[in-house]
């Protein structure tokens, strides 16, 4: 048997992912598309969990603060401030302001004193829309 016949015969009982030269390598093909989509998809994943805690916190008086503190530790890679940020996302900050306003507004009545004009178009706006609807 001469040396090409062998090489011929043993090509035939090659595994699928050996590749003949000249041939396209369909394992490495099939490799780059799986790893260009998993580091996509992992890219995807990092920035929506990046963006968790603006999120959470959308509707809350602390938003800025934690917007703030995202891009800081987007742009800093120091995850202390995303977990700081998450955290005031997630912890409802009590309303210190209408207690604050209800006695300003009982101690004014006690006073005799007319409340500020910007509360006095306030509560005009409140009856107007109150008489419309």
């Amino acid at each position: 048997m001469a040396a090409s016949e062998q090489a011929t015969a043993a090509a035939q009982h090659l595994p699928w992912f050996i590749t003949a030269p000249g041939q396209t390598d369909i394992l490495y093909v099939i490799t780059t598309i799986l790893v260009v989509g998993t580091v996509a998809l992992l890219g995807v994943l990092f920035f929506w969990l990046h963006s968790l805690p603006e999120r959470l916190g959308h509707k809350k008086l602390q938003f800025e603060i934690v917007a703030v503190l995202g891009l800081l530790s987007l742009f800093t890679h120091n995850h202390l401030f995303w977990v700081i940020g998450l955290l005031l996302a997630l912890i409802e900050l009590p309303d210190f302001m209408t207690p604050w306003r209800r006695m300003a507004g009982a101690l004014e009545k006690l006073a005799g004193t007319p409340p500020p004009a910007d509360e006095q178009e306030e509560a005009k706006t409140a009856k107007k829309s109150g008489q419309a609807g």
